[in-house]
């Protein structure tokens, strides 16, 4: 509360005195310094921002939704207090997209389609079952571990970023995973979700392969403590059995709260995410 509080008034916590347990700044301690002005005015004066473009005629300016203001604030205050950093592997995605395309094949009268996507969503819950450490959350004086596996798929719409919520994935077969995904996406464009199906995420999964984007770093949705971001597959040539042949390549990059979890976590849960996607058939079993 006391972090929500600051981030909408513009005050830097580094900068208030905390009263709470150890020193830790609570609600009470960023609403005197709310309160106390004349405080705020003894600080050194920072250096004047520089001015804006001036607005011209031919500028249309038009105000931020509800959504949209939620998104700046809430992404704000994720860069400005989660010390985050990024760990990136590369999947040998070839035996993804066959067995992409067996399935599909065989379910095509079933009105399944599979995506890529639906395959990593499914690979992250998986690998959180041998690397359950990176299924928490950050709360300030303690990590909360979740026993439950409930992964956010965020999706772009037209009044900003959405990030819905499959419930249990690594309890459902990949063809629910792939059907609830698209009635998530498709009701999220739609504006039709309702609070309890874009909360209670424990991990987040942020694809921009379909925009032919290769590699980029995710923002974490706290309080969550890790977010994946997925890239563009794309066809490379690599040594296999001692030749050059060409492989489908896909690029991951985990971004870590660094509060909650260390490197070699995240690394190891990297690394059991790879060997699941570059055996996709542990997807199904």
């Amino acid at each position: 509360m006391a972090r929500h509080i600051a981030a909408e008034h513009g005050l830097d916590l580094s900068r208030i005195s905390g009263s709470g347990p150890q020193g830790r700044v609570i609600r009470a301690d960023v609403e005197a310094a709310l309160s106390a002005p004349s405080a705020e005015a003894a600080e050194p004066a920072a250096a004047p921002a520089p001015a804006p473009a001036a607005e011209g005629a031919d500028d249309e300016r038009v105000s931020l939704s509800q959504m949209r203001r939620t998104i700046a604030r809430r992404m704000a205050e994720s860069t400005r207090t989660v010390p985050h950093f990024f760990l990136t592997t590369t999947v040998d995605a070839t035996e993804m997209a066959s067995l992409r395309k067996q399935i599909n094949a065989q379910t095509a009268d079933d009105g399944i389609k599979i995506t890529f996507n639906d395959m990593v969503v499914k690979g992250v819950a998986v690998a959180i079952r041998k690397v359950p450490e990176v299924n928490v959350s950050f709360a300030e004086d303690s990590v909360i571990r979740h026993k439950r596996v409930h992964i956010g798929v965020a999706v772009a719409t037209d009044r900003g970023l959405i990030v819905p919520v499959i419930r249990d994935v690594d309890q459902k077969g990949i063809g629910q995973v792939a059907r609830e995904t698209r009635d998530l996406a498709e009701r999220a464009n739609s504006g039709k979700l309702q609070p309890p199906e874009y909360t209670g995420g424990t991990f987040t999964v942020s694809n921009l392969g379909m925009f032919g984007v290769e590699q980029f770093n995710a923002v974490i949705n706290p309080p969550e403590a890790a977010i994946l971001a997925v890239g563009a597959i794309t066809r490379e040539p690599t040594e296999r059995d001692g030749q050059i042949v060409l492989r489908d390549r896909m690029k991951l990059t985990l971004s870590v709260d660094h509060r909650a979890l260390d490197g070699a976590i995240g690394a190891r849960y990297l690394q059991a995410l790879k060997a699941v996607l570059e055996k996709p058939m542990l997807l199904l079993v």
